[in-house]
């Protein structure tokens, strides 16, 4: 089937014979996921941008995706045209940054490695189309550009860290790229760092050492404070959170910890208590951060966040320096609100020589150390190297970070259907309230069709995105969906129902049930006590239709307000009104209700983000129990 569906995309571009593929006796995944690769990109340009792919640009892609699969058995070769194929050659890899040699000596066994370090933007441009392969560590930046000067060769970008900030995933999808990250390696040294960071904050040791530099004995200046018997907070409880607490609590110290995904079993296992963020925040003594830098975490620790806290809080952050608002944290220790920080990454790297936050007597500062130790960085490289090499085989990579696996022709048919299914996950995720996390969602297609000719694991996979993208740096697609999902502790089930409907479509609805959760809505409860919600594709464009036992017909679109109302004449407009008078325009809305004349869901569709006193004012309408806001 792959070699059919290949062909037939290609227009034959080069001779693809059933005795090349077959002798080879090559894994049938491998073949699946460089194909798709290509295609899809593609495909998603030709559907969803409305782009016009020329038919040179898209043999290019089936060219890369051929050479991807085939080219160590030398069945096909390599040439800058892809119509006109002659000739064989190790790949070729260029690392653009160190790279530990262990990593160096296994990508030497199997391609040609070029280390060109500190090159410019227009110098990397340059020797980008010669390579197959580029290895960057936090300091390249791989733009479109970059992708668009490969003129389709390259195949495989490694990031050797976790963040991937600087790798534009869109541009490397389009372009047919897989792009493969190294999440595991530097855990134990960033957890090392960050506790001691919190030691030599605690202690003064960087201020003291200075001191006595300068020719001053000055005992009483720095006296420091005890760790065992504080709070630590730990914001973010994935691999290095986790690591923090497990020597935290070596040193005697209380640990709580806040993460929407963490298990609870999981942090009860190592003695940690999971909690609100605002509980997280108001009672620690010391907050070390290990979230992510996402549009939900961008400086959420602000003015607001900082008046929460303890008069006298510690922090430190090892993570990302996005996730502080630095001149927000400079005015806290002013006031005394956060007595030190100690801190190894900064919004901007490396930080301006006059930082005021860098200067400030009672910071504790290192550039971005948190990899760094041998034994990390080895692992660093060899873990990347491992992902690099396995990608040029065509092998199935479980830290890809794009690249889904769906051939063109369901892709296509399931086009409105994918966005359907991360939405319905990003609403699922926002309806949660409390500390405890997501572990249990399941899943339900109705359909006309076979549920045995139901493909459903792009929408499965983009149900996972759309739940856990929002609140973590993780980037999720077919490839990788259910690993991250279960590095999570997130099971999801599915359950296929046969549906009386025309098997014209391949989905009728989609419900998606989140179990042994609070909600922020409680309208969104089935009688179970679980977070229903289910959606459907009208006329091309995803609806949601149903919060809880409540009917609704809102577009999926921009933002939503939901509200639970007593079922009463006027309740429109009010609303209508407060929006408004604060020039946020309404889309639509709807009203569903289970009998006439009691309870009822207003679902009002909204182009702006209200601010809080518009929210606010809808909440003290009299006959509104409660709303809730959603970011779609």
């Amino acid at each position: 089937m792959a070699t059919n569906s290949i062909s037939r995309a290609a227009k034959n571009p080069i001779n693809f014979s059933a005795r090349n593929v077959e002798s080879q006796k090559k894994p049938i995944i491998s073949r699946y996921l460089s194909f798709s690769q290509s295609t899809i990109s593609l495909q998603k340009l030709s559907l969803v941008k409305g782009y016009h792919i020329s038919r040179k640009l898209h043999n290019t892609a089936v060219f890369n995706v051929l050479e991807t699969v085939e080219s160590r058995s030398g069945l096909v070769s390599r040439t800058r045209d892809p119509d006109n194929v002659v000739n064989t050659e190790k790949p070729t890899i260029l690392v653009s940054e160190k790279l530990g040699e262990a990593g160096l000596d296994l990508l030497r066994t199997f391609g040609n490695v070029e280390c060109s370090y500190n090159l410019s933007p227009e110098e990397l441009c340059a020797k980008i189309s010669l390579c197959d392969a580029l290895i960057v560590r936090s300091g390249t930046k791989v733009t479109r550009q970059v992708f668009e000067a490969a003129k389709g060769r390259l195949k495989v970008v490694g990031r050797a860290g976790v963040g991937i900030d600087n790798v534009d995933l869109q541009a490397a999808t389009e372009f047919g790229c897989l792009v493969v990250n190294a999440p595991t390696a530097n855990t134990i040294a960033a957890a090392e760092h960050g506790i001691a960071l919190l030691a030599s904050m605690a202690r003064n040791v960087a201020q003291a050492d200075a001191s006595m530099k300068a020719g001053k004995w000055q005992r009483t200046k720095y006296v420091g404070v005890s760790l065992v018997g504080k709070t630590l907070a730990i914001m973010g409880f994935g691999k290095v959170g986790s690591e923090v607490a497990r020597r935290a609590k070596g040193l005697g110290m209380h640990v709580i910890a806040h993460d929407p995904y963490a298990p609870a079993d999981r942090a009860r296992a190592i003695g940690v208590e999971l909690v609100s963020f605002d509980q997280a925040i108001s009672t620690a003594d010391f907050i070390s951060l290990h979230m992510p830098l996402t549009p939900t975490t961008n400086k959420i620790f602000n003015d607001e966040t900082f008046s929460k806290m303890k008069k006298g809080v510690r922090i430190v952050n090892v993570a990302r320096g996005g996730v502080i608002d630095e001149d927000a944290l400079v005015r806290a220790l002013d006031n005394g609100t956060v007595a030190q920080a100690a801190l190894d990454v900064f919004t901007e790297e490396p930080p301006p020589n006059d930082s005021k936050l860098v200067q400030h007597e009672n910071v504790t500062v290192t550039p971005h150390l948190g990899a760094s130790t041998k034994e990390a960085q080895e692992g660093v490289a060899v873990e990347i190297a491992e992902a690099v090499v396995g990608a040029l085989k065509g092998e199935l990579s479980a830290t890809a970070v794009n690249a889904p696996m769906v051939p063109p022709e369901v892709l296509s048919e399931l086009a409105p259907y994918v966005t359907l299914a991360e939405k319905l996950g990003r609403l699922a995720v926002q309806l949660v309230a409390g500390g405890s996390g997501i572990q249990s969602v399941k899943v339900v297609y109705k359909s006309a069709r076979d549920p045995d000719n139901l493909d459903t694991r792009l929408l499965r996979a983009m149900i996972t995105k759309g739940i856990i993208e929002p609140i973590s740096d993780s980037h999720i697609n077919l490839v990788n969906a259910d690993f991250t999902a279960k590095q999570k502790g997130l099971r999801i089930s599915e359950e296929r129902v046969v549906a009386d409907s025309s098997s014209d479509y391949p989905i009728d609805s989609i419900q998606v049930h989140v179990s042994n959760v609070e909600s922020k809505f409680a309208s969104a409860l089935t009688d179970n006590g679980n977070i229903s919600i289910e959606g459907r594709v009208k006329y091309g464009i995803p609806h949601l239709t149903c919060v809880g036992s409540f009917g609704v017909d809102v577009s999926l679109d921009g933002n939503l307000i939901l509200c639970r109302q007593v079922d009463q004449p006027g309740m429109i407009g009010r609303v209508g009104n407060i929006l408004g008078e604060r020039n946020v325009n309404v889309s639509f809305m709807s009203v569903g209700r289970t009998v006439k004349r009691t309870k009822a869901i207003m679902a009002i569709g909204v182009d702006e983000e209200p601010d809080k006193d518009t929210l606010k004012k809808i909440g003290e309408v009299s006959a509104i129990e409660e709303f809730v806001f959603l970011d779609l």
